[in-house]
């Protein structure tokens, strides 16, 4: 697997791509987001490793104009902004997963094979229609429908919501949402998965519409056209 590495603080990043690389990973590191902006679009890279504080061009900025370009190489951030609005921000910003600093080696490893062996799943996957009641997603053009209406959702939403309508009518629980959205199984993400719930509920349930997701207390979630 080839890895960016963006971080500034010497330290860390020293310590991080001598572990990547003792772990066989090909990493290039870089400590400045002006040229990892350039390096980004210069090669084709499995994974990006991201901070979020740079010189010259954020972190937050850099994923941004990653996803505009409509490259969809797997983003990871770290940050030592743990707060949930910082990591929504991120997430919304088109990144795929979002570490707090400081974090143990082996979660960044497990988070990254989890990442780059769900990436390609999804690339792989055949032509699909999900639907529930009038909604409708269409996976191979990533095309959301309440009746006539196209409904626009970040990347995290539509992951989540496809994540419920695989398992339309059955209950899914908070740490299966949890490794198939955010690949962890951390209860940190625990007030995410209600912001972002909150988030689909008002996107996906329109006025005069029938509620289609449902709170099942103590248990998780599920989608249902029945009452």
């Amino acid at each position: 697997m080839k890895i960016l590495l963006v971080e500034d603080d010497q330290k860390l990043g020293v310590s991080i791509q001598k572990g990547l690389i003792e772990e066989g990973f090909n990493t290039e590191w870089i400590t400045d987001g002006v040229e990892a902006r350039d390096r980004v679009f210069q090669e084709q890279w499995d994974m990006i490793i991201l901070d979020v504080m740079l010189p010259g061009v954020n972190g937050i900025q850099l994923c941004e104009m990653i996803r505009f370009k409509k490259n969809k190489t797997p983003i990871i951030m770290l940050s030592a902004l743990g707060e949930t609005d910082d990591k929504i921000t991120a997430l919304d910003k088109g990144a795929d997963d979002y570490i707090v600093k400081p974090f143990h080696f082996k979660e960044l490893i497990s988070r990254i094979n989890a990442l780059h062996r769900r990436f390609h799943q999804s690339h792989h996957e055949p032509n699909e229609i999900l639907s529930c009641d009038n909604l409708q997603v269409d996976k191979s053009k990533n095309k959301i429908y309440r009746g006539n209406k196209l409904i626009q959702l970040s990347s995290k939403e539509y992951q989540l919501l496809c994540c419920l309508l695989e398992e339309k009518n059955k209950v899914v629980s908070r740490i299966r949402i949890l490794e198939s959205v955010w690949h962890t199984n951390q209860d940190t993400y625990t007030n995410i998965i209600d912001v972002y719930i909150s988030y689909l509920r008002n996107k996906i349930d329109l006025p005069n519409e029938k509620k289609l997701i449902k709170t099942i207390k103590g248990r998780g979630y599920m989608i249902t056209d029945s009452e």
